[in-house]
């Protein structure tokens, strides 16, 4: 379980640098199928960071938090996507990213408790702008339904293994890694903003 910094640490750089959301740069393909929103939410440190810090979060919460957050996460993000899809502006898109990143990690970092419900709003109000960004790239000729399947079952899994982790280092006595992880996200948001992550 020594090993277990190292592959949260592998897990976060492998993802390759990218722009964080593909309609945009790569073209209408890129957003018209379930497999390319299967792979997406792995194509940015963004996206991995944030739902990998859900996951961490309902996991230090425990109890309900555990299945009401990342599901929170994944049906507003739906939302906001039907949202991008249908060109209802939402301001700050890009920016409330950011700050999600950093504000989910200082969260796990400082191990913060807040009613289920609390984190619930926290979530969903980051969650929104996530679902609007990629939603807003689908292009008037697909519907991009199939695409925000495979976002949301990528989404999903990304929360699993924030859950799994914080899981595996509670049964063997190292929870502070989880910490350490939130710290982790932390950094990489503000590489993130500061443009030395991309």
């Amino acid at each position: 379980m020594k090993r277990l910094p190292l592959i949260l640490a592998a897990m976060f750089a492998s993802a390759a640098p990218a722009f964080a959301h593909v309609g945009v740069h790569a073209g209408v393909g890129s957003t018209a199928s379930f497999a390319a929103g299967l792979a997406h939410p792995f194509s940015g440190l963004d996206h991995i960071t944030v739902m990998v810090a859900v996951g961490l979060w309902a996991a230090l919460k425990g109890g309900r938090a555990l299945w009401i957050w990342p599901a929170t996460f994944v049906g507003v993000m739906l939302v906001g996507g039907a949202l991008g899809m249908a060109h209802v502006a939402l301001p700050f898109v890009e920016p409330a990213i950011l700050a999600s990143v950093v504000a989910l990690g200082i969260i796990v970092a400082l191990a913060v408790d807040l009613p289920v419900w609390t984190g619930v709003a926290i979530i969903g109000a980051f969650a929104v702008f996530h679902g609007h960004a990629h939603g807003s790239e689908v292009a008037e000729a697909v519907s991009g339904l199939e695409y925000m399947a495979g976002f949301a079952l990528a989404t999903a899994t990304l929360h699993a293994l924030g859950i799994g982790f914080a899981q595996v280092a509670a049964r063997h006595s190292l929870r502070p890694l989880v910490r350490v992880a939130g710290a982790l996200c932390v950094a990489i948001g503000v590489g993130l903003y500061a443009g030395v992550l991309s």
